[in-house]
C-alpha cells in the first residue's frame, strides 16, 4: 500500500457529520479506531478535538504521527487502553475490521458514560462510462483475478445495509449502549482524470496487479475520462452509524 498515495486520494468526511458527532458527543477526548493515514482524525483534530489513533498498520500510524497526530500500533480488540476514557469513539472506512461483538465490548470499556461510538464509510458512485471502463479493462486483462469487479451499481436506498447491521448486532450484543441509530449525507465531488487515476490504484481491486497490467487499466479508464471532456462528477453518500455509552 502507497500511504502517501492513499492520504493524497481518499476523500475527507462531510463536515456536517463531523459537527454532528462532535455535538452529540459529552466531551472532545477522541479515541479513532483504525485511524489509517490520519484523514479524519485531523478533521476532528481541527475542530477542536484531542485524538490518538490506534491502528494496526505500522506504515500508516507513522505517517499519520508525521501530520501530527498521536497513533498507537495496535489492533483495537488487543490494544490496552491503560484505564484511558475518551468522550467519542470514531472509525472512518475501517470497522468492518473490527470483531463486531468483541471490538463494541472494547469500545464501551473505553467510553465514559454518555460517550458515543460512531462508524462510517462512504460509498461513491461515479459515472457508468467510468465504472464500465473499468469493470471491463479489468475482467480482460485480469481474467484470473479472485475479486470479481463488477460494474458500479446505483446507489441503494441503504448503503452499506447489511455490514451495518451487523455493526448494530454486535453493539447490542456487547451491551452497553443504547440502541444504534443510522445517518446518511449525501454529497458530489468533481475528479479531474488524474485524480481519479491517482486514487484507483488505492483499491483493493488493483494493489495487488501486476504494474504493468495496472498501467494499461488506467490507461483504458483514462481514456473514457478523456472521452467525457477530462472530469466528471462522483456521487457519494457516507452512512453512519452511531450508539450511546449508558
Amino acid at each position: 500500500m502507497d500511504v502517501e498515495r492513499y492520504d493524497r486520494t481518499r476523500p475527507a468526511y462531510p463536515p456536517e457529520l463531523v459537527e454532528h458527532l462532535i455535538a452529540a458527543a459529552p466531551g472532545r477526548e477522541t479515541l479513532d479506531v483504525g485511524v489509517g493515514t490520519g484523514i479524519e482524525a485531523r478533521q476532528f483534530q481541527a475542530a477542536g478535538c484531542h485524538v490518538l489513533g490506534v491502528e494496526p498498520d505500522a506504515r500508516m500510524a507513522e505517517f499519520a504521527r508525521k501530520s501530527g497526530i498521536d497513533v498507537e500500533v495496535a489492533k483495537f480488540e488487543d490494544w490496552e487502553p491503560a484505564g484511558r476514557r475518551f468522550d467519542l469513539l470514531v472509525s472512518g472506512q475501517a470497522w468492518h475490521w473490527v470483531d463486531p461483538v468483541a471490538g463494541a465490548a472494547k469500545a464501551a470499556e473505553v467510553l465514559r458514560p454518555g460517550g458515543l461510538f460512531a462508524a462510517f464509510w462512504h460509498v461513491p458512485e461515479p459515472p457508468e462510462e467510468v465504472a464500465d471502463a473499468l469493470a471491463d479493462a479489468y475482467r480482460r486483462l485480469v481474467p484470473d483475478a479472485p475479486i470479481d469487479l463488477k460494474r458500479v451499481p446505483k446507489q441503494p436506498s441503504d448503503p452499506y445495509g447489511p455490514l451495518i447491521v451487523k455493526v448494530a448486532d454486535g453493539l447490542r450484543e456487547a451491551g452497553g449502549f443504547g440502541e444504534p441509530e443510522r445517518s446518511r449525507y449525501d454529497w458530489d465531488w468533481v475528479y479531474t482524470r488524474d485524480e481519479w487515476l491517482d486514487q484507483l490504484p488505492t483499491f483493493g481491486s488493483l494493489t495487488w496487479v501486476e504494474s504493468t497490467v495496472r498501467q494499461e487499466i488506467l490507461a483504458e479508464v483514462g481514456a473514457a475520462i478523456d472521452r467525457m471532456g477530462g472530469r466528471f462528477t462522483t456521487r457519494y453518500a457516507t452512512v453512519a452509524i452511531t450508539a450511546v455509552r449508558d
